[in-house]
């Protein structure tokens, strides 16, 4: 009888711990937050930009990008911007949500040196300005919380500021991490 209790308790415990470290790890269903990080633009520019997104349901997402411009003498007008977005998910299946197609709207605000004219020998003028636009693209994942990213997007700048892009693009290939 005392071998029969024994292995009785020494099989619930090992159950019990067993099922406690199953609810100490995060599903990839359960995981609501992503950080990413454009490949193209750090390899091009180097172009910084940084990527947060909060997965607030399986089709609806926001979240916030910031693009510093690390070497100033390239032809890449932007300098600085943050560029808050939300998007909408299209998919087939609702396996990890917030993956797939997608739709996005966006806002940005934006500063760097630009030459409306291009001509050489102009010094480029200041500006900063503000733009809307849409965007479209895809996302993958894998189980282990991998994101990979492929956006384009267009959107018409604001005001009438005369050293202005009159279109902002958006649009890189971001590599990161859903946590």
């Amino acid at each position: 009888m005392k071998n029969f209790l024994l292995i009785t308790v020494v099989m619930v415990t090992a159950f019990g711990f067993g099922q406690e470290k199953d609810k100490d790890k995060v599903s990839i269903f359960n995981r609501k937050h992503e950080i990413k990080v454009g490949a193209i633009h750090l390899l091009a520019g180097p172009i910084l930009e940084g990527t947060y997104e909060h997965i607030y349901s399986k089709d609806f997402t926001f979240g916030s990008s910031i693009l510093i411009n690390l070497n100033n003498t390239t032809y890449y007008s932007d300098e600085f911007s943050v560029t808050p977005f939300a998007r909408f998910y299209f998919q087939e299946t609702k396996e990890y949500g917030a993956q797939g197609f997608f739709v996005e709207g966006f806002a940005k605000y934006f500063s760097g040196k630009y030459d409306k004219y291009n001509q050489f020998g102009n010094t480029p003028k200041s500006f900063s300005s503000a733009a809307l636009g849409l965007g479209l693209g895809k996302k993958w994942i894998n189980s282990s919380g991998f994101v990979f990213e492929a956006l384009v997007g267009v959107g018409r700048t604001l005001g009438g500021a005369d050293y202005k892009p009159d279109v902002v693009f958006r649009g890189d290939l971001s590599i990161g991490y859903r946590f």
